[in-house]
């Protein structure tokens, strides 16, 4: 419900149950529906799991490790335990140079250059991972097991990566149009 207030406007809400009708004096009315919250979900892996499971995962060269490895480096960056400090590019191969704010440990992590499918099938290795549902875990197959690794060298310059994908907003999150009152426009 909007009031004029002087030179501007006041909002004031109402539920379903309360509402009988726009007030007088009211400019306009209109109605939301607030999305329900849903409950977070509980990760089955803490962040230390997580830290243990990328140092093992250290010199390991079978490429689709290599990816998952890759996709965990950025999950523990966005969760502030692990830091970016540097890319380093030789003979075609691109690592990136992280560090650990706890104990300053400097890690070295390939960076695989992932088609779309290959971010996808990782993403769904991840989460699977985190939220404990190991029992459709497989290891990831995208015809393409080729990743460079410390000890090949790339002769070919990496293909450029695909645009983020945008998703529409939830449709209950509508608005629908403000309606005069009492002849107001």
């Amino acid at each position: 419900m909007l009031f004029e207030d002087g030179e501007s406007f006041r909002r004031a809400d109402y539920s379903v149950e309360s509402w009988t009708g726009p007030p007088e004096g009211s400019y306009c009315h209109f109605k939301t529906r607030v999305p329900v919250k849903e409950k977070k979900k509980r990760l089955l892996v803490d962040d230390e799991l997580l830290m243990n499971f990328f140092l093992r995962l250290d010199g390991d060269e079978d490429p689709a490790r290599v990816r998952f490895r890759f996709v965990l480096a950025l999950i523990l960056m966005r969760k502030r335990l692990l830091r970016y400090d540097a890319t380093q590019t030789a003979d075609g191969l691109e690592t990136w140079t992280m560090t650990t704010p706890k104990d300053h440990a400097t890690h070295r992590i390939i960076n695989p250059h992932l088609t779309d499918e290959q971010i996808e099938g990782v993403s769904e290795q991840v989460t699977l991972i985190l939220h404990g549902d190991m029992g459709s875990w497989s290891p990831i197959n995208d015809d393409s097991d080729e990743v460079p690794t410390e000890n090949s060298h790339l002769n070919e310059p990496a293909v450029a990566q695909g645009e983020p994908q945008h998703h529409a907003g939830d449709p209950s999150e509508a608005v629908t149009p403000c309606e005069p009152v009492n002849g107001n426009q």
